[in-house]
C-alpha cells in the first residue's frame, strides 16, 4: 500500500509542478490550455461582428458576437468592457456565407455545402503592436433534400462553436 500511495503522491506533485510552470511560465505572459496573453493586458472589448456577406443569415452575427464574447471571458482571465479604453479590441465581419454544390450522385444534387467567412482585426492598445487580421473560411455539408433554411437551423450551432474555437485559437495561441 506504501508503494501505491508514494506512486500517487508523485504524480500529484508531478501534476502540481506542472500547472505553476503552465500558469507561471516566462517573463509576464500568462498561459493556461495554450491560451498566451501578455501580463500587461487585462480587459478587452468584442465589437458587434456584423455580416456583409453577400447572403445575410440574420441570427449569425448576434449569435457568433455573443459566443466569441463568452468564450474570451470563460477561458481567459481578461475583463470584458465596453469603452473604447480596452487593452485588446476584437472587430470583424462575417465576409463569407455562399452555398455550393459539394457532390453529384445519379446525375443529381447529393450534397450541398455552406462555406462561411469571417474577419477578425485584433489591435493591441497597450503594446503598440500592429493589429492581428485574421480570415478563417470553414466549410460545412448537408444533404441537398434539405433547404437552406432547413440546414441552417441544423448547423447552426456547429457553425458558431468552430468559428469560435478558431478565432479565439487564433487569437490566444502561439500556433
Amino acid at each position: 500500500m506504501k508503494k501505491k500511495s508514494k506512486i500517487f503522491f508523485s504524480l500529484f506533485i508531478a501534476s502540481c509542478l506542472w500547472m505553476v510552470t503552465t500558469v507561471n511560465s516566462g517573463c509576464g505572459i500568462y498561459r493556461l490550455a495554450d491560451v498566451s496573453i501578455p501580463a500587461n493586458i487585462k480587459t478587452v472589448k468584442v465589437e458587434f461582428i456584423e455580416n456583409k456577406a453577400r447572403y445575410v443569415n440574420p441570427q449569425l452575427s448576434p449569435a457568433f458576437t455573443d459566443k466569441l464574447r463568452q468564450k474570451i471571458v470563460g477561458q481567459t482571465r481578461l475583463t470584458q468592457v465596453n469603452n473604447d479604453n480596452a487593452d485588446y479590441n476584437i472587430s470583424g465581419w462575417i465576409s463569407q456565407y455562399d452555398v455550393s454544390t459539394s457532390a453529384i450522385s445519379a446525375q443529381q444534387v447529393a450534397t450541398n455545402r455552406l462555406t462561411v467567412g469571417v474577419h477578425i482585426t485584433l489591435n493591441d492598445r497597450i503594446n503598440s503592436k500592429p493589429p492581428k487580421e485574421i480570415d478563417i473560411s470553414r466549410s460545412f455539408d448537408f444533404g441537398a433534400n434539405l433547404s437552406l433554411t432547413q440546414a441552417e437551423a441544423q448547423l447552426k450551432d456547429e457553425i458558431i462553436r468552430n468559428l469560435t474555437d478558431e478565432v479565439f485559437n487564433r487569437i490566444f495561441s502561439d500556433w
